[in-house]
């Protein structure tokens, strides 16, 4: 009797213990993922460059953290994430982000990392709210390349009255 109550005890315990690491696998994909590094290079002399971070939070969900050197002291820059490259943006936002103030901006997007690397996107950040058609910053997120150190490229937005 002794020897049969053994037998089911480690059995459950077995049991239990593949459920916990197959559990512990699937938790590893949705937390563990490597993030993605954007360099972010000055745009129409502004002599703002720096990095992104990109990186996952889930399925469904990103943090992207811009540092630059550079910017003007307090402030807020706008910042979004674009399809396209630096060299041609649709001016229409994909993804909204924080300001960038003191060269920081940390934002958690609803979109998961591989949506962001998987297509053509970029982030920029604009010389401020005042000037939302100068960028000043932009960094390609595919292929972690930017556009030209001091381009002189205009942003495609334009004010609506």
């Amino acid at each position: 009797m002794k020897q049969q109550w053994l037998v089911v005890v480690l059995a459950a315990a077995f049991a239990s213990g593949v459920v916990l690491a197959q559990d512990a696998k699937k938790g590893d994909k949705k937390s563990s993922g490597k993030s993605v590094k954007v360099s972010m290079k000055a745009q129409n002399k502004s002599g703002e460059s720096g990095s992104a971070r990109l990186t996952p939070e889930g399925p469904d969900k990103t943090r992207v953290e811009i540092t630059l050197k550079g910017g003007p002291k307090g402030t807020p820059q706008p910042a979004h994430i674009h399809e396209g490259s630096c060299a041609k943006l649709d001016p229409k936002p994909k993804q909204g982000l924080e300001n960038v103030v003191d060269g920081k901006s940390s934002t958690v997007v609803p979109v998961g990392l591989d949506s962001l690397t998987g297509g053509k996107m970029a982030i920029n950040v604009h010389k401020s709210k005042e000037d939302i058609n100068t960028y000043v910053s932009c960094g390609d997120i595919r292929g972690g390349g930017a556009a030209k150190k001091g381009g002189e490229k205009k942003g495609g937005m334009e004010k609506k009255s």
